[in-house]
């Protein structure tokens, strides 16, 4: 869609200086604040503030007593300056790799199932193609990644789409479901039943995600199904080597997809309990911003990683 004259010519009069006040004023909710943090006066953050309002011909914030609360044009606003600024700091630091002589860079985020097989596959071969090519990983759930490609500090993304909150600007590539399994230790005491029951999964210590995740409150939501409290006794963290270990070092219990400690089940380091969780998660996929032109770095990570779930997920 084209754009009017009138409307680039607007956009175009916001300086990067704007944009950087802007997310200091809605991280600090005030002038004088946000003003010592973008390192100048009150009078001038209060007349770049006026500029901004002035271009765009809407208020931005409102102004009280106790400070200032952005509108929602000014919400609308803040969105984009942070994606905007991401970029712009992201286009320097590949301008800065090609000059050094890389392709460029990628950053991905994923979360734990694709993490250990479809992930490190696709760099694999990429480096085998690209070694120059800089490559970050982020290992999270899928919220926060999400907010992060929305906020313009990941390309790519390997998970879920779990909310409306910017579903509009995103695209989705299915690739899997996610059936999770109880996993222990080899040699744990529920592995010598011929038969585990959920009663039984509350006599040890469980190992949890956090809880403003989907996977914890389905857990919670299985336990109370079965007209059983969900465990008290438990570790909260999002930490795949550390849930490792502590599953090494203890009678604990954790859910997992079983891929995702596929070398651990073979070779009876660990071992998935005879109980039916019936936790499954929607489909992960390949996640990318709608009006995200990713970098040739980037594009080869998408490629691979395109190239490599074909032979993970035959089904696909």
């Amino acid at each position: 869609m084209i754009q009017s004259p009138v409307k680039l010519l607007k956009a175009s009069r916001l300086k990067t200086r704007h944009l950087q006040l802007l997310l200091h004023l809605y991280e600090h909710r005030s002038v004088v604040r946000a003003a010592d943090a973008a390192d100048m006066t009150q009078p001038a953050a209060s007349k770049l503030l006026s500029e901004m309002e002035h271009i765009l011909g809407v208020p931005l914030f409102e102004r009280h007593a106790r400070g200032v609360e952005p509108t929602w044009y000014g919400q609308a606003l803040i969105r984009r300056a942070r994606s905007a600024l991401s970029e712009i700091g992201r286009a320097h630091h590949e301008i800065e790799a090609m000059r050094s002589g890389r392709m460029g860079q990628a950053a991905i985020g994923t979360v734990v199932n694709p993490g250990t097989n479809l992930v490190p596959q696709a760099i694999a071969a990429v480096k085998r193609d690209f070694p120059d090519i800089l490559i970050r990983v982020d290992m999270d759930y899928s919220r926060p990644l999400v907010a992060k490609l929305l906020g313009g500090q990941l390309d790519i993304v390997i998970g879920r789409i779990l909310g409306p909150e910017g579903a509009g600007d995103l695209e989705f590539e299915p690739l899997a479901d996610e059936p999770h399994s109880v996993i222990v230790r080899a040699g744990h005491p529920l592995t010598q039943r011929n038969e585990v029951t959920y009663a039984d999964l509350l006599e040890y210590g469980w190992i949890m995600p956090p809880a403003a995740s989907i996977l914890r409150t389905r857990l919670d939501s299985m336990f109370l199904e079965h007209g059983l409290a969900p465990p008290q006794n438990i570790i909260e963290t999002a930490s795949l080597p550390l849930i490792i270990h502590l599953l090494r070092y203890g009678d604990l219990l954790t859910a997992l997809p079983a891929e995702s400690v596929a070398p651990y089940i073979q070779t009876a380091q660990m071992q998935v309990l005879p109980i039916d969780l019936r936790v499954r998660m929607e489909f992960f996929g390949i996640i990318r911003r709608r009006d995200q032109q990713l970098s040739p770095g980037a594009e080869c990570v998408l490629q691979a990683l395109r190239a490599t779930a074909r032979n993970l997920y035959p089904a696909l």
